[in-house]
């Protein structure tokens, strides 16, 4: 699909930065900690893995900006629609309920859920999935958008904070007890095990894109509408204005969230409150010097690599499970690889990876493919 609208460069280089890690740079740390030795890699590696439980890390971050992201391409061109007549509306309630079940079916079918293969075995199917909780996300978000004013929207949205942190906090769980906030007794684990069809990540308790935990990620793409709507202001604001709102709202969200982990912990997982707050904070900042460092700075030719990733994020994330990239990597570049010394392999590795992906996105970038569901 060809799209000749002028898109926000840092908001594809934003959202190609945060991909990046998911195909293959991730690996950067621990292929420099074998060139170096030094240990001070092993502390960002730390980063590139999720929390165990409760807690924070860099790695954490990467799915709730993308859905903060969705809600900022949002923003940009807010428009509501519960003025027009019905069959004016029709045409785009079908488009959002077409766009959630590709991407909840894309989920599956990243997933490899089909567990005894095709015909699938239906109780065998993983039905939640990442692709899935950012289409759940992005559907509520637009029925806000679409038929709510803005005072209202921010209103659910703290709502859903509230309520979540009731339910989970003060509320006992069925056969269990109140403000339990393990992996198989919290309000998450008995929902998804009532609740959820097929299987669950891992077989655990919890599925980490459960039904209960996909609320409060609705919050993130509420948010991201919100710096949206501030970015959509600049020709009013100034460039640095904006820059400058964002940075700090996303320092005050930063505060808020570690303030609120006191009593309710920061937990990937279960989606808490305060891990929605954490993560808006560190969205606002990202998009705040992204903003600075390539609409207002004109850095799009250093963030070129992170912009074509983010311009065909979705078809990437798929064919970063159903490719297999480290194939192809080997096949081209096989001879320098096991040319160059030892130490340098892992390292010299981790950049084929990344250059095969990369030459890929350059060619549909400069054909204007943009891929979108």
């Amino acid at each position: 699909m060809s799209n000749n609208k002028k898109r926000l460069a840092s908001l594809d280089a934003l959202r190609g930065m945060d991909m990046f890690w998911i195909l293959g740079g991730q690996s950067i740390f621990a292929a420099l900690f074998v060139l170096t030795g030094w240990q001070g890699w092993k502390i960002f590696e730390a980063q590139t893995l999720h929390s165990a439980w409760h807690g924070f890390t860099f790695y954490d971050l990467i799915f709730p900006l993308f859905i903060f992201l969705s809600g900022v391409a949002m923003g940009l061109r807010p428009k509501r629609i519960d003025h027009l007549p019905l069959e004016e509306r029709k045409p785009i309630y079908i488009k959002a309920i077409k766009r959630l079940g590709l991407l909840c079916l894309f989920g599956v079918l990243y997933n490899h859920g089909w567990g005894t293969g095709i015909p699938a075995d239906l109780g065998e199917i993983r039905y939640a999935s990442v692709l899935g909780r950012i289409a759940i996300a992005w559907f509520f978000c637009a029925m806000l958008v679409w038929h709510c004013s803005l005072k209202t929207t921010a209103l659910t949205g703290v709502g859903i904070l509230l309520a979540y942190w009731v339910l989970l906090c003060f509320i006992p769980v069925p056969g269990g007890s109140a403000g339990e906030l393990t992996p198989a007794g919290s309000w998450n684990a008995w929902v998804d095990q009532a609740l959820l069809p097929g299987i669950t990540y891992q077989d655990r308790p919890v599925d980490p894109e459960g039904i209960l935990s996909s609320f409060p990620a609705i919050v993130n793409a509420i948010a991201g509408v919100f710096a949206g709507q501030l970015i959509a202001q600049t020709d009013k604001l100034g460039q640095w204005q904006v820059a400058g709102r964002l940075f700090v709202a996303g320092i005050i969200s930063l505060a808020l969230g570690w303030l609120w982990d006191l009593q309710f912990p920061v937990n990937k997982e279960l989606w808490t409150s305060s891990f929605v707050l954490v993560t808006v904070g560190w969205s606002a900042i990202f998009l705040a010097v992204f903003f600075t460092l390539v609409d207002i700075l004109n850095g799009q030719k250093l963030a070129y690599p992170f912009v074509i990733i983010g311009a065909n994020s979705i078809i990437i994330y798929l064919a970063s499970s159903l490719v297999d990239w480290a194939f192809i990597s080997r096949s081209v570049f096989g001879g320098i690889i096991n040319a160059v010394p030892e130490h340098w392999q892992a390292l010299i590795s981790v950049c084929a990876l990344l250059a095969v992906q990369l030459l890929v996105l350059h060619w549909m970038y400069k054909r204007k493919i943009i891929v979108s569901v």
